[in-house]
């Protein structure tokens, strides 16, 4: 990796110069330089508090720099506010979609901009031909008059980018915009991305995901606590090297499987089925065992965890604690029988992100710091909240912060820490390092070896190979609602893992 020195032949739409950001005394910026190209890719990467949020909200009129100059088109400019910026050219698509959703496709797309041209009236008729255009040449499938009620977040997030190119966007600065998309929400995006690519847009694309990253972008730009730490083209970077300028530490550094000794059998299913979502499902956790459930989104894996923890039930089969038959009708008696779980959208049904850190916390525990009257028992709330939040190395001013302040990966602390003061013996981990950064997925991993060697059974559900390769001591593949194999750690491959997660054909191998 290389300072930057030569951009592409088209040359920078955008030249940022030494852009430095204070916030309250502190410096989250220092001195980065950035360029962005018509015509490229241009990925921007980083722990959680690298900095990377900070740069492209300056470069989108969010907020003005301490230091530093911007350049548009050669010439200098200095944005007030957002607004300002879309004049310019330039476009911020926020990671969660600034949508009105009781408003239709075309309002939304046009909210701020419907008369044009000082016309004294709207001309819906038009407007809503202009939608359905625009929305075909990105090859999206919704029409102007659909409403945004009930639509995923990948389609809000294409109207917002259809938003942008409507008040013809140059440059469209992506944030994070694949971290609640499904695998195949997220091939849609790309093609749209390339798509935008052949027009001659520039693209700034922020993510965690590396795969995703090597696959999508021209160049890539890393940051490091506020600093530039280099920038490569994308055929000169590889996964070890990008991780390594993030964290200072490689890969295999990063995942470090620890031997534990496996005990009884905790929890097993026999024949769990819903027919649709999964069929015949036969799983065992031991005591201190990592057990991996992989395969492709879809497959039912995080429905088979819905029903062991009473979320979504199984209409037929049965579940074992400690050999025990055991009927679990809601997430409070799998609590009372043992069992815990990280869900998979820590956002919408893993915490309150309004909340203060503390509430989140203890909320699965209310009864143990709580009177007999109710009351909670402050004292004792500080003190199981500030043991657990330094056990997790949760980063907070103070535990009465709102979790919505938190970084992804703190976040995702708080959840484990909730879960963690429960004392359960069985852990369901559904994708426990979605939308977090290197450093705090290595946090994570740190954290299931150390509970698998207090004894944890341990189901954890991962869309990341490599953390199913790494930690797992035993790993179930799933595919179109059926476990087709299970391997043992000596066994473990990503092509057999691959393989058996895209089967066509039906087949239970337990």
């Amino acid at each position: 990796m290389t300072k930057p020195s030569v951009a592409p032949a088209a040359g920078p739409v955008v030249i940022a110069r030494g852009i430095s950001k204070t916030f309250s005394g502190v410096r989250v910026l220092n001195e980065v330089d950035f360029d962005i190209c018509s015509g490229e890719i241009h990925a921007l990467i980083g722990e959680n508090g690298a900095g990377k949020s900070t740069l492209v909200k300056i470069i989108g009129g969010v907020y003005s720099p301490t230091a530093g100059t911007l350049t548009v088109e050669n010439e200098p400019v200095f944005f007030r506010n957002p607004h300002a910026a879309r004049a310019a050219g330039i476009a911020l698509i926020h990671q969660e979609p600034l949508t009105f959703q009781d408003l239709n496709v075309t309002e939304n797309l046009y909210l701020g901009h419907t008369r044009g041209g000082g016309k004294p009236f709207i001309n819906w008729s038009e407007l809503y031909g202009k939608t359905d255009e625009l929305l075909d040449t990105l090859g999206v499938k919704m029409r102007g008059h659909d409403p945004v009620r009930g639509m995923t977040i990948a389609d809000q997030q294409m109207i917002e980018i259809a938003s942008a190119l409507s008040q013809n966007a140059r440059v469209i600065i992506m944030d994070e915009p694949t971290a609640a998309l499904s695998q195949g929400e997220v091939i849609t995006l790309f093609d749209m991305i390339r798509r935008l690519k052949e027009q001659g847009r520039a693209i700034v694309f922020i993510g965690h995901r590396l795969e995703e990253i090597l696959e999508i972008a021209d160049r890539i730009t890393v940051l490091r606590d506020g600093n530039l730490v280099g920038e490569c083209p994308r055929n000169d970077a590889t996964s070890d090297a990008l991780v390594h300028m993030m964290i200072n530490r490689s890969i295999k550094e990063l995942i470090v499987k620890e031997t534990v000794p496996i005990g009884d059998v905790l929890l097993e299913t026999k024949g769990l089925s819903y027919p649709g979502q999964y069929e015949n499902i036969n799983i065992k956790v031991k005591q201190g065992e990592i057990v991996g459930m992989a395969g492709l989104v879809g497959a039912g894996r995080s429905e088979v965890a819905s029903a062991i923890f009473g979320t979504q039930l199984a209409l037929s089969g049965d579940i074992f604690i400690r050999g025990q038959k055991v009927r679990i009708k809601n997430p409070l008696q799998a609590m009372r029988k043992g069992v815990a779980m990280v869900s998979e959208d820590r956002a919408r049904t893993g915490l309150v992100t309004a909340f203060a850190i503390k509430f989140n916390m203890t909320f699965a525990v209310l009864d143990r710091i709580a009177t007999r009257l109710g009351f909670i028992k402050n004292k004792k709330e500080q003190e199981l909240v500030a043991r657990y939040g330094k056990y997790l190395n949760v980063k907070m001013r103070n535990t009465d912060q709102t979790v919505r302040e938190l970084s992804g990966g703190n976040q995702q602390k708080v959840v484990i820490a909730k879960w963690l003061l429960t004392e359960s013996e069985i852990l369901i981990l559904d994708e426990p390092t979605r939308g977090i950064d290197v450093g705090a997925k290595m946090e994570v991993y740190r954290l299931i070896n150390e509970l698998a060697k207090q004894g944890k059974a341990i189901l954890m559900i991962s869309s990341e190979l490599p953390e199913i390769l790494q930690l797992s001591d035993r790993v179930y593949v799933m595919c179109d609602g059926h476990v087709t194999a299970e391997l043992n750690r000596d066994e473990l491959d990503g092509n057999r893992i691959m393989a058996a997660a895209s089967m066509v054909r039906h087949r239970s191998a337990v």
